[in-house]
């Protein structure tokens, strides 16, 4: 075969197959039975339930009153005269009381901010008073700074 004849061939199979399942897809038995589409009007009256009961749940009013205080945690002052900043707040810590703060004893209101720069000068209170959460103050000047020590 030579290939413009397999040309031709494959030209009336492309243009001929569509045609033939086109025809396939039809049918033209009149024995199928026909389709007929009926509508119907349906009324549906509403009803309402009858209420089922519901346990009920009784939250306490916690707002009413406030739950007792803790009572505040004391602990003896240690002596931190002449310890560095640091130091001296992990000896305040040891001894139970977590939060203490700071001055600057120069009297120029800087901030300690990397505390083991800082001497400590003085305390209040003193050593062997017991403190609570805060109330230990301690004042500190920069390592190299004029001081007591």
């Amino acid at each position: 075969m030579t290939s413009s004849i397999r040309s031709r061939v494959h030209s009336v199979l492309a243009l001929a197959l569509p045609a033939l399942v086109l025809a396939g897809c039809g049918s033209t038995d009149s024995a199928e039975p026909e389709v007929r589409t009926e509508v119907r009007t349906v009324t549906v009256e509403a009803t309402t339930p009858a209420p089922t009961p519901v346990d009920r749940i009784v939250v306490p009013d916690i707002t009413a009153s406030e739950p007792p205080a803790a009572e505040p945690v004391l602990a003896a002052m240690p002596s931190v005269v002449c310890m560095n900043l640091q130091s001296a707040q992990n000896a305040i810590q040891a001894a139970g009381i977590f939060y203490s703060r700071s001055v600057d004893a120069s009297g120029a209101s800087r901030m300690q901010v990397n505390d083991s720069n800082w001497i400590v000068v003085a305390q209040d209170p003193q050593a062997g008073v017991l403190v609570g959460e805060g109330d230990a103050l301690l004042s500190a000047v920069k390592i190299g700074e004029p001081n007591n020590c």
